[in-house]
């Protein structure tokens, strides 16, 4: 498809603040089941409280660029990924490899598979997550409206899990516990500031990048908040299921508002709800659930040995508090981080295979069109669910080794995509409507920042 020049549409009114939850919920059910659950507490169950402010910088980081992404979607009613095709014809086929490459390794649905089949007194695992990655497929394959399907199921998930993990850290730690996770949150630990002696850099890194959603998944924040009808997302359409779904017109082309006192006024509007939605769903409940979970693991297993085998020290976690509690709180525990994880591996799924579809037809516009975005978004769908099974038939299983591969990978395309996305809004959008001095800062402190790791990594791994 040639792109055109984005025409004149009518800029909706802003609903109420209530109206517009949802789409937050989604990028925060992608970090939930990454970095919250699985490395940001593996690090404090080795290294204690005083590297938790790492968590707290990477979710504040990944706010200000999600609002970036939503920022251009929300004036042009398009992707950030149209949005760059418009100035860089090549820029797709970069989003397809850097989306494929980090996220067809299924760490996610591995950890998930472990905790489910230790409470199912499972010994191999690997089968068991090969049924889940099918079930995931059928599930995103049947429900009518794709985006009230992922919405739905993370909504439920967060508000079961964050009200557990709570009541759990309130019942196990002490007061020296609590303290301690106040002087981690601005880098003071035990005998080390910041960073202790002899934590790996690129498990450090990876758990940074995993802080929120992480690598391009970030990006998909377009997608969401245009099916919820942020702004002139309204316009775009959404994607339902080929098979129980009702057919709806998308356009992956946008469209912009005039520029006039009333609709800069409702934009205002919109811009300070989206802002409230994201502040108080994603960094406000992300960071008290991350900060929780990494508590609770260096409540329960920070000190004991065997917390540098994949996920055991999650495992610990379970039957530790099954002894201080009662046995079947260390159940429910083990069942709740399962769960959560399993709808993490759906939602980068979705998340993923809307990037990848998007970007195969702006990569192949004289085969592919926009009204096959359903069909191709299926299609990559079932690829990917078969690209995870081969890794696991070929013996790729351990669950943190699959995490800090991805995760890598992901936190050099966080660094790539931030540059990407300010200087997009700095170049498209009109004046008024272009980030603040303030937010640009941030953006280029995030750019910087994983610039740097990732860097350090690859030099760290093949150049000493």
């Amino acid at each position: 498809m040639s792109l055109k020049p984005l025409k004149i549409n009518i800029l909706p009114d802003s609903p109420s603040l209530v109206k517009l939850i949802g789409p937050s919920f989604i990028i925060l059910g992608l970090g939930l089941g990454s970095g919250e659950i699985i490395l940001w507490p593996y690090l404090t169950s080795n290294y204690g409280m005083g590297i938790i402010w790492g968590a707290l910088l990477g979710l504040t980081f990944q706010f200000f660029m999600n609002m970036e992404i939503e920022r251009y979607a929300l004036a042009h009613g398009e992707s950030v990924f149209v949005g760059l095709a418009r100035k860089i014809r090549w820029i797709s086929f970069w989003f397809l490899l850097s989306t494929f490459i980090p996220w067809v390794w299924p760490g996610i649905i591995a950890s998930s598979a472990k905790l489910f089949g230790t409470v199912l007194g499972f010994g191999e695992t690997k089968y068991l997550a090969i049924i889940f990655l099918i079930i995931i497929g059928l599930i995103l394959s049947l429900g009518p409206i794709l985006y009230k399907t992922v919405e739905t199921l993370q909504k439920t998930l967060i508000l079961i899990a964050v009200p557990s993990i709570f009541i759990l850290s309130i019942v196990l730690a002490n007061q020296t516990h609590w303290m301690d996770l106040f002087k981690g949150s601005i880098g003071i630990g035990d005998n080390y500031n910041f960073l202790p002696a002899g934590i790996s850099i690129a498990s450090f890194l990876a758990a940074l990048a995993y802080a929120g959603a992480g690598g391009n998944l970030n990006l998909a924040q377009a997608f969401y908040i245009k099916e919820k009808g942020y702004g002139m997302g309204k316009y775009s359409g959404r994607i339902t299921s080929v098979l129980t779904g009702k057919k709806e017109e998308i356009s992956l082309e946008g469209t912009k508002f005039e520029i006039t006192h009333q609709n800069l006024s409702n934009f205002k509007r919109w811009w300070r709800n989206i802002n409230i939605e994201h502040f108080i769903i994603f960094w406000l409940t992300g960071s008290i659930t991350i900060a929780l979970l990494g508590l609770l693991a260096y409540t329960t297993t920070y000190g004991l040995g065997g917390n540098s085998a994949g996920i055991g020290f999650v495992l610990q976690e379970g039957r530790i508090i099954g002894e201080r509690i009662f046995p079947f709180a260390g159940i429910f525990f083990l069942l709740v981080a399962g769960s959560t994880l399993f709808g993490t591996q759906l939602t980068v799924f979705d998340a993923t295979s809307r990037i990848l579809s998007e970007n195969l037809i702006l990569s192949a516009p004289s085969r592919l069109s926009e009204k096959q975005i359903p069909t191709i978004y299926y299609v990559v769908l079932w690829l990917q669910i078969l690209g995870g099974i081969t890794i696991f038939l070929l013996g790729f299983s351990e669950p943190l080794q699959l995490l800090i591969i991805a995760a890598v990978l992901n936190a050099f395309a966080m660094f790539i995509h931030v540059g990407l996305t300010l200087w997009l809004n700095l170049t498209s959008l009109e004046k008024i409507l272009r980030p603040t001095f303030f937010r640009i800062t941030m953006m280029l402190l995030a750019f910087f920042f994983y610039g740097s790791f990732s860097l350090y990594v690859l030099y760290d791994r093949f150049f000493r």
